[in-house]
Order: C-alpha cells, then sequence, then structure tokens
C-alpha cells in the first residue's frame, strides 16, 4: 500500500475527535461518581491563571455581552456555562490537532504500526495534564496520586485507540476502490460512520451515568445526607417588611434567594473544602497566632448578623452581577486584636483554598467593624459555591476584593497587589453608584382620579454609602422627578426605588439615576466595567 493510500491528516483530525469526546465522557463519568479531576477544566483554569489580563478582560466582556445579546437569565450561570464549553471545545481541539499530526506521521511507517507510538502520544498529553491538575484542582473528592494516575491511564488509552484505528483504516479500501461485486464489504467511510456511532454512544453513556449518579453536594448538610435545615428569611419577616413604600410590581426581590445569587470566580468549578479538614490560619507578624476550626468561630466569638449587597466588577449597568443577602459571621476585627499584631499598619493578606489572594489594610480592620468574616447566608452555612466554609465582606468595594474559601489570614507590613489587581483591574475597586430600572408596570397600573399611574421600579446601589435620592425621567424633554424609597434591609444594601409615572401612551423611554448618601450624585459619563467599574444612567424603552 503506498502512502497516498493510507489514512490522511483530515482523517486523523475526524478520528482525533471523534475519541477525545468518548474521552471527555469517561473523564465527566468519573468525576461525578468517584471525584478524579476532570481535565478539560483544570487547564481551563490553569490557562486563566497564566494568560495576560488583556486576554482574561476580552473573554469576560465577550461572555458577559453574547448573554446580554442573547437576553439570557442569570449571567453568572450562563458565565460559567459558556466557561465549561470552551474548555469542552479546547480539549476537541487538542484531540483533532494531535490526531491529525499522528495520522500525517504514521504514513511514513510500515503498517501495521505498533501500539507504542499512540502510548507515547497518550502519555505526551496526559503527564502533563496531571500534573496540571495535581497543581491547581481543588474540586476533586479521590486522592491526587489516584486522580494523576487516572488521567494518565486514559489518554495512554486514547492514543493507542488511535493507533487501533489507523491499521483497521490502513487495511480498508476507500469507497471509490471497492470493485461492483464487493457492495457488502466495509469501507473505511463506512467504518468511520460506525466509528462515529460508537463514540457517540459512549459519549452519551458517559455523560448521563456521570450526571445521573453524580453525588456533589452543595451544601455540609447534604453532604452529611441530613435533612436540609429551613433559611432565616423562611420563617421571620424581613427588617422593613412594614415600610411605607411598596415596591413596584416587577421589581427584583429584595433578599437575593441563595440559589439565584450570582457567582463569580477563578474556577470552573467551586473547591470542595471539607469542614473536619478545614482550619483558619491567623499568623505572620503578631503575638498570639491563631488556628481555627470553623465550629470554634461559631462557638468563641459572638456573631453578627448584617444585610449585605454585593455587586461584580464585570457588572454592566443593569445587569443581574449583584444580590442581597443576609450575612452571619464575625468582625475581623476581633480576631486581629486576639492576635495582637505587632507592626502599626501594614496589610492583612487572605489565602484561599483555590489560590485566590487579596489584601486589606489592617488600620480598615481594626477601624471597622462591619469587616466580616462570613459563615453562613441566610441562617444557612455558606454553600460550596458561594465560599464554604469561609468568605469576608469589605463595605464599598466591588466582590473582586472580597475572597471566598478563605484559608489564612497573614498579617504583613508589606502591600501585595490582589489577584485581579495584577491583571491590571482598579487597586481600589470602589463601588460606582448605580440605579437600575427593574420594571415598567403597565400592567399594574393605578387608577387615581382620572389620571392613570404605572409604577416604574427598581434598585439603587452606592455600596455603603446608601442613597439619599433617585430620579427618574421619561423621554429626552422631559424634567427628572424624584422617587420614593423604600427603606432598606439595612445601611448596607440596595434601596428599592419606586415612581408611578402619569401614563400616557407610545413608546417611551425611561432614565434613571441616584445621588449617594454623601450627597454626590451618580456619574452620567459612560465608561465600561474595565478596569472601574461600568458608569452612566440606565435607560429602558418600552411602548405603552
Amino acid at each position: 500500500m503506498t502512502q497516498n493510500e493510507r489514512p490522511n491528516w483530515l482523517t486523523g483530525a475526524g478520528v482525533g475527535a471523534l475519541l477525545m469526546a468518548a474521552l471527555l465522557a469517561v473523564l465527566y463519568a468519573a468525576a461525578q461518581i468517584i471525584g478524579t479531576p476532570f481535565a478539560p477544566f483544570d487547564l481551563f483554569d490553569g490557562l486563566a491563571r497564566v494568560l495576560p489580563g488583556s486576554v482574561i478582560r476580552f473573554g469576560i466582556d465577550a461572555i458577559v455581552s453574547i448573554i446580554a445579546a442573547l437576553n439570557l437569565e442569570d449571567t453568572s450561570r450562563s458565565a460559567k456555562t459558556a466557561e465549561h464549553i470552551l474548555a469542552l471545545l479546547q480539549f476537541m481541539v487538542i484531540g483533532a490537532a494531535a490526531g491529525a499530526v499522528f495520522f500525517a506521521a504514521l504514513r511514513r511507517q510500515a503498517v501495521p504500526v505498533p501500539r507504542w507510538p499512540g502510548l507515547v502520544l497518550g502519555a505526551l498529553l496526559g503527564l502533563p495534564l496531571a500534573t496540571l491538575s495535581a497543581a491547581i484542582n481543588t474540586a476533586a473528592t479521590a486522592l491526587p496520586l489516584l486522580g494523576a494516575a487516572w488521567i494518565v491511564a486514559v489518554f495512554l488509552a486514547w492514543g493507542a485507540a488511535l493507533v487501533v484505528v489507523y491499521n483497521r483504516l490502513a487495511a480498508l479500501p476507500a469507497a471509490d476502490e471497492l470493485p461492483p461485486a464487493s457492495a457488502h464489504t466495509l469501507n473505511r467511510r463506512q467504518f468511520l460512520v460506525r466509528l462515529g456511532g460508537a463514540t457517540a454512544t459512549i459519549t452519551v453513556v458517559g455523560a448521563g451515568v456521570g450526571a445521573l449518579l453524580g453525588n456533589a453536594p452543595e451544601s455540609q448538610a447534604a453532604a452529611e445526607g441530613e435533612a436540609a435545615p429551613l433559611a432565616w428569611s423562611d420563617s421571620n419577616p424581613l427588617p422593613n417588611a412594614s415600610a411605607a413604600v411598596a415596591p413596584a410590581p416587577g421589581t427584583r426581590a429584595e433578599l437575593t434567594p441563595v440559589s439565584r445569587h450570582y457567582r463569580i470566580d477563578i474556577n470552573s468549578l467551586p473547591p470542595v473544602v471539607r469542614e473536619e479538614d478545614w482550619t483558619l490560619s491567623v499568623f505572620g507578624q503578631v503575638e498570639n497566632p491563631l488556628e481555627l476550626t470553623l465550629a470554634e468561630l461559631r462557638a468563641n466569638y459572638e456573631p453578627v448578623d448584617q444585610f449585605i449587597t454585593l455587586s461584580c466588577i464585570s457588572n454592566p449597568i443593569g445587569g443581574d452581577l449583584i444580590g442581597t443577602q443576609r450575612w452571619t459571621g464575625v468582625p475581623l476585627k476581633r480576631l486581629i486584636e486576639q492576635v495582637k499584631p505587632t507592626i502599626n499598619g501594614g496589610y492583612v493578606r487572605i489565602r484561599t483554598a483555590d489560590s485566590f489572594h487579596e489584601v486589606v489594610p489592617l488600620n480598615h480592620v481594626l477601624n471597622d467593624e462591619r469587616i466580616m468574616l462570613a459563615y453562613d447566608w441566610d441562617g444557612l452555612p455558606l454553600t460550596i459555591g458561594h465560599g464554604f466554609p469561609l468568605r469576608i465582606y469589605i463595605p464599598d468595594l466591588y466582590g473582586m476584593k472580597q475572597p471566598k474559601w478563605i484559608v489564612s489570614l497573614e498579617i504583613h507590613e508589606e502591600y501585595e497587589e490582589g489577584y485581579w489587581v495584577r491583571r491590571n483591574w482598579d487597586e481600589a475597586a470602589l463601588v460606582r453608584s448605580t440605579a437600575v430600572i427593574d420594571t415598567v408596570a403597565a400592567d399594574s397600573s393605578i387608577q387615581q382620579g382620572e389620571q392613570r399611574l404605572v409604577p416604574v421600579g427598581g434598585i439603587a446601589y452606592a455600596g455603603a454609602r446608601g442613597i439619599s435620592r433617585v430620579e427618574v425621567k421619561v423621554d429626552e424633554g422631559g424634567d427628572w422627578q424624584p422617587a420614593q424609597l423604600r427603606t432598606p434591609l439595612s445601611d448596607t444594601t440596595w434601596v428599592i426605588w419606586r415612581y408611578d409615572w402619569p401614563f400616557t401612551p407610545g413608546q417611551h423611554t425611561f432614565y434613571v439615576r441616584c445621588v449617594d448618601g454623601n450627597g454626590v450624585a451618580q456619574t452620567e459619563r459612560v465608561s465600561d466595567t474595565f478596569p472601574s467599574g461600568a458608569t452612566g444612567y440606565h435607560s429602558r424603552r418600552q411602548n405603552l
């Protein structure tokens, strides 16, 4: 058989991709059932940690823009789904490229080709991926050695399968080489169709079994098989339940359900931290270092509760990367006073289970009891996705400065740039004042004499500075009118506003702006989310 008669690189690309699809399904099923690493996510996360900040920023902006253009709900969940798809596509491209190069190289070898070249190829891919997974994976529950061995073994099998398929194809004639009397003889095209069907079956079965038998719990109670306890909000009224101003129908929930609260972080899958294995280390330039379990944090320090709004610096004007919850924890000041720093000034370095890091000035901690190490949301332990067992709250800052999955606090005199600051995001990351229109509730209009009033409503947020005024304008030539402000849940949450608009039929554009509690007006200047958070007035166009 001549080289021209053997399978070419294009066939190799297709075979490599088909076999990679089956490999992905096997990796996924094992990750869900026995807790081994899912290598595609580890590779994606590893690249995100080393690529330039400009590339990461472009990716974030592109994903958020596409989600907004498609009008998808729940931006953070959609963004994670997009990340997962990109990670899988990345592996498919690797499989296709490796298969193409491999088949092109085999065309120079005698047929049948021995298995060892495929095993070498599998090792060249599997060993680096196993090493990467061992270094950065925080979601796997299997022993690291088992996870690494599993990844290598699966890629060795993938490489060996490439050789088997190549030899089989090389032994078969092309479809146009068969004589008429050989209609029942298998040709390459038919073999590839069968291979595609087989890999599709493995992919569907692997993904289905993984989804069916996967047992990654979202809460500690679920992990231990206990009945889920009731959340605080299930049996308690909100502190402003009797407020005079009612939200306009269609305004977002004043307290964001934990399941709907946005989650933005640097992981395809959240770190899995077991309470029995976790302690918080507080050390550095101190007299009395601490090592605390979660139980000790709960028992040894009087808990504080605070309703808090948290916003992502990547949230566009009017976006949903913002939420309000009831946080419970301990003021960080109490722990710092207990360890007795030996320096004046300096910083608290925060380290997390996923290698995220940030700093907060020590003087800020000692002067602001609102800075909290939180272990509960809505009266229940933090879910895995939202930072179990411990996260921090720092007033007036975007979420990029507020780590989750905290494992240590180090008191040190030298400043260190945080994870996102190193990638050229704003060093201060102070929350920008923003007002948003959630609803123009034409279906819930109010008849007041002969005038029909349409409730318009939404939120306004300026961090812990609060909101002193919200104004609404209808159409370009209209005048700014004051909106009613609902008493907020606390001094650190958004404010619900409402404006009952005197209805006139037609197409209208509604604008909103706010003034913070210090009397500083929201800026009209439009800016992107990078590097300091989006600015500009929110508007909503509606035909009534």
